[in-house]
């Protein structure tokens, strides 16, 4: 459905090495860039994501109630991810990576912002 996503950033360099480490732990291979405008993007064959300064100029700021997710293969995955967002700068957000029971069945969710406070998570869904 997505062909890319992009969020803004006020340190590039700190946003970059937090999408490598969170990223890298997902299996998505390390940024590429900067590009002509600033922005580093990770590509897979699905997607690309990027973050970037707005080229409006004016600072970035998360969007209050989004959410973007990275799928990953496995529950060990997506706590790889949570560690390594941590670990590269990130702050971890509502309830510790674990298992979620809800309308769209078993998820075993982490949930992290960013340095610029873009809210982002891994995702596992659990088959029984």
């Amino acid at each position: 459905m997505f062909t890319h996503v992009t969020v803004g950033a006020n340190d590039i360099e700190a946003s970059r090495r937090f999408y490598d480490a969170a990223l890298g732990a997902l299996g998505i291979d390390s940024a590429q860039g900067p590009d002509p405008k600033g922005r580093y993007w990770w590509r897979t064959a699905h997607g690309a994501f990027a973050v970037g300064k707005p080229i409006d100029g004016e600072p970035a700021c998360h969007a209050n109630g989004g959410t973007i997710g990275f799928a990953a293969k496995d529950t060990a995955m997506v706590d790889a991810f949570h560690a390594a967002g941590v670990e590269a700068g990130g702050a971890t957000i509502e309830d510790p990576p674990g298992l979620r029971q809800g309308a769209f069945g078993k998820l075993y969710l982490a949930y992290l912002r960013d340095p610029s406070g873009n809210k982002i998570c891994a995702m596992h869904r659990v088959v029984d």
